[in-house]
């Protein structure tokens, strides 16, 4: 007879996972460097592909260079959906969402990626294939930041919106060549608690 669940409220770890949640907005409270860099030594611990850890982080807490970001990123917004004849007052709108979201964070980690380290084929699906994995990597490390944030009572988010403008990222923050820009993480201390309900794990498990 199969053993019966773990409850999350019996194990820290689990229950620490189960508590993680989106937190979008924060106080104005200023995360110590030191914390950050106990945060992002966490991160680094994750796995990856041939142990080759191509994660790279850039941290943004200067205000001035959270607004130059927020002002490079919502105008290839604003361009991306004018150009989709979205109407002017929905873009507005997500302009200044975006906006809120980069400049109201104490905190901005840039989870980039680079191949410098990675195989190299010559076909392209191979090729293909080793830049999955940098990719897979790259974000087992964006989830230990994750976690490691909330274990230590910040709030945190995954923002995607740098796969849609990579280049105006590294632009903007003047990045090195190599560091391919594949998410924001803000984070801060949470000025707001959220709850996001998990659908069955029954709905998307299949045994074998």
């Amino acid at each position: 007879m199969a053993a019966p669940p773990v409850s999350p409220s019996a194990d820290p770890a689990l229950a620490l996972l189960w508590q993680r949640r989106s937190i979008r907005r924060y106080t104005p409270q200023p995360v110590a460097p030191a914390l950050l860099h106990t945060l992002l030594d966490a991160a680094a611990q994750a796995p990856s592909a041939h142990n080759r850890q191509p994660w790279r982080f850039a941290v943004v807490t200067q205000a001035a260079a959270r607004e130059r970001l927020a002002r490079a990123m919502g105008a290839r917004l604003h361009a991306d959906l004018q150009a989709d004849h979205v109407p002017a007052e929905v873009i507005e709108r997500d302009v200044s969402r975006s906006y809120d979201r980069l400049t109201g964070a104490p905190a901005l980690v840039v989870l980039c990626l680079s191949l410098e380290d990675m195989d190299s084929y010559r076909d392209e699906r191979r090729q293909h294939h080793e830049y999955v994995m940098a990719v897979q990597s790259t974000a087992m490390a964006g989830q230990n930041l994750l976690l490691a944030a909330a274990a230590h009572g910040l709030g945190a988010c995954w923002m995607c919106a740098p796969l849609f403008c990579p280049e105006v990222v590294a632009e903007a923050l003047d990045l090195p060549e190599d560091w391919q820009p594949q998410a924001i993480i803000t984070m801060g201390y949470p000025a707001q608690t959220r709850t996001a309900p998990r659908e069955p794990l029954e709905t998307r498990l299949l045994w074998r």
